[in-house]
C-alpha cells in the first residue's frame, strides 16, 4: 500500500534548514551509513518537494552542469516539484511542476507511485499542507546532534500528540531516527 512519507532531518529544536535556507550544518555531522537511506529509498517510488528544496539541491549537487547526477542520487523516479515558477530541469530528468493544492496533484502523484511509497523530501511547508489534507501517513525525521537558534521549522503548524503514534525509534550513527505514524483526525 502507497504511504505518504515525510523522511528529513532536523535540528534538535526542530529546524531543517538555517536562516539561508542552508543545511551546511547537517553535513558537518557524521552521516549514517549508506545502507540506511538506500534501504529507505527501495521502498518509494516518488519524489514530492517544495521549490526552495529543489532548487537548493539543484544547487548544492550541480545537477544542472552535471545532469547524470540526478539518477545516481534518486533512480528514474518521478519527481513532482510544487511551484509557481518556471523552474530549470537537469536534462533527462523526470521533473514534473505542478501549482496549487496537493490535493489537486494527489491523484497524479500517486498514479506515479506505482504501488511504491510517496517521498515528501521537504520542505516543512509543503510536507504540513500534506498534512492538513489529511494525505500524510508518516514522519521519519532523523534528528541531529545539532541547534540552531533560527531557520526552516520542521512543520510551520501546530500537531497534537493524539494525530502521531511513535512507531519505532533507531539510532542511525549520530542521529536518532524516529518514525511516527500520523493520524488524519482533526488537529
Amino acid at each position: 500500500m502507497t504511504r505518504v512519507i515525510f523522511y528529513t532531518a532536523s535540528t534538535i529544536n526542530g529546524f531543517i534548514a538555517d536562516e539561508q535556507n542552508s543545511l551546511d550544518w547537517l553535513f558537518a555531522v557524521e552521516p549514517p551509513a549508506p545502507e540506511h537511506y538506500e534501504r529507505f529509498l527501495t521502498s518509494v517510488g516518488v519524489l514530492v518537494e517544495g521549490s526552495t528544496t529543489y532548487e537548493w539541491v539543484l544547487a548544492f549537487e550541480g545537477l544542472l552542469k552535471e545532469p547524470g547526477k540526478w539518477t545516481a542520487l534518486y533512480g528514474e523516479r518521478p519527481t513532482f516539484v510544487f511551484t509557481s515558477r518556471d523552474l530549470p530541469v537537469p536534462e533527462a530528468a523526470d521533473v514534473r511542476l505542478v501549482s496549487g493544492d496537493v490535493r489537486d496533484a494527489f491523484g497524479r502523484i500517486s498514479e506515479a507511485a506505482d504501488g511504491k511509497d510517496i517521498w515528501i523530501v521537504g520542505g516543512g511547508d509543503l510536507a504540513g499542507q500534506f498534512l492538513a489534507a489529511g494525505l500524510l501517513d508518516e514522519l521519519q525525521i532523523a534528528v541531529a546532534p545539532v541547534a540552531l537558534t533560527a531557520g526552516a521549522p520542521l512543520l510551520p503548524l501546530r500537531v497534537e500528540s493524539h494525530r502521531l503514534t511513535l512507531r519505532a525509534v533507531e539510532q542511525q550513527g549520530q542521529f536518532a531516527v524516529l518514525s511516527y505514524d500520523v493520524g488524519h483526525g482533526v488537529g
